[in-house]
């Protein structure tokens, strides 16, 4: 049974990476470690099977096997939030199911995507999910599954499981309007890294994103900025980490970030085909890169780099 609150569910939470083993599996022990790392430098929850998950790529089986695993390990420190989606409602229930039963706090999903699906159908998938289980719903409003309109996003929060959004767009007008319409029982969260801390300024309660998986403890240090009311301050770690992260997309992603982490100390595995993986000789631009990065402001929360 889910241990959190909905309003419990709240600062920085990685949208967590899947780690396979050379023969493409689902690697048990890795993931683990990554749950303990994570956890050690400051992660506030965790968001599963994602799209930085490369769930698209997972059957049904691996996805639960990585919720049961991380939720294991976890052991009620933290809240756990599953992401659900697919493209059918079907997969989408038996899956959420497999969370509830599994101990998660919260399901999300990105809308039906691929086809041009309506409005209504979409409301009706979010529908037809957060009636399947007692678990508040985080719907996911991101580009590449199709920005959902302000119209469809208020409709789908009356839903009476709906309870948050992950809102991933470069843009937090919305985000701000839609977190004073809603009220403060209904959870945002920014959903893109680049942006963290405009839209922890703007009104989100938490922060969803990818490279939370390389340096929570940066992201923690943001939004202890956003707590001191410390502009400058904030807004320099953001461009520490925006830097670095525009310099990481230059390479494929997620894929990159299994070599970045390995410049952490950590043995991350690896993404599955057709994503590419890299050699650590093929990402010395990238080394270079945070090296001028550091340089240039100063960075002592670079160090946390060795190559």
């Amino acid at each position: 049974m889910s241990k959190f609150k909905m309003t419990q569910i709240k600062g920085v939470i990685p949208a967590m990476m899947t780690f396979f083993d050379k023969e493409e599996n689902v690697d048990i022990q890795c993931t683990r470690r990554m749950v303990d790392f994570m956890l050690d430098h400051g992660a506030d929850g965790f968001y599963l099977t994602g799209s930085t998950g490369e769930c698209f790529t997972m059957t049904a089986e691996e996805r639960n096997l990585v919720v049961d695993t991380v939720i294991d390990q976890v052991k009620g420190r933290v809240p756990v939030i599953v992401h659900v989606g697919d493209i059918g409602t079907k997969k989408s229930i038996e899956l959420a199911k497999h969370a509830y039963e599994a101990g998660a706090d919260a399901i999300s999903s990105v809308p039906p995507f691929y086809w041009k699906f309506r409005a209504d159908d979409i409301y009706s998938y979010y529908k037809d999910i957060s009636e399947a289980t007692p678990l508040p719903m985080v719907v996911y409003n991101i580009q590449l599954a199709g920005l959902m309109d302000m119209g469809l996003l208020l409709k789908l929060a009356d839903l009476p499981n709906v309870h948050g959004l992950k809102y991933t767009a470069r843009s937090h007008d919305e985000m701000g309007y839609l977190k004073e319409k809603l009220g403060s029982d209904f959870m945002i969260y920014s959903g893109c890294d680049e942006m963290a801390f405009s839209g922890m300024c703007a009104g989100a309660d938490g922060i969803i994103g990818s490279f939370y998986n390389l340096f929570p403890d940066l992201y923690k240090k943001i939004l202890a900025k956003v707590e001191e009311s410390d502009i400058k301050g904030g807004m320099r770690l953001q461009k520490i980490a925006d830097e670095v992260i525009l310099a990481a997309l230059k390479y494929d992603f997620p894929s990159v970030l299994h070599g970045m982490m390995n410049w952490r100390g950590l043995e991350s595995g690896y993404s599955r085909k057709p994503f590419y993986n890299y050699e650590d000789s093929e990402l010395t631009g990238l080394k270079e890169e945070i090296l001028r990065i550091k340089e240039k402001y100063q960075a002592e929360e670079l160090d946390m780099f060795h190559f």
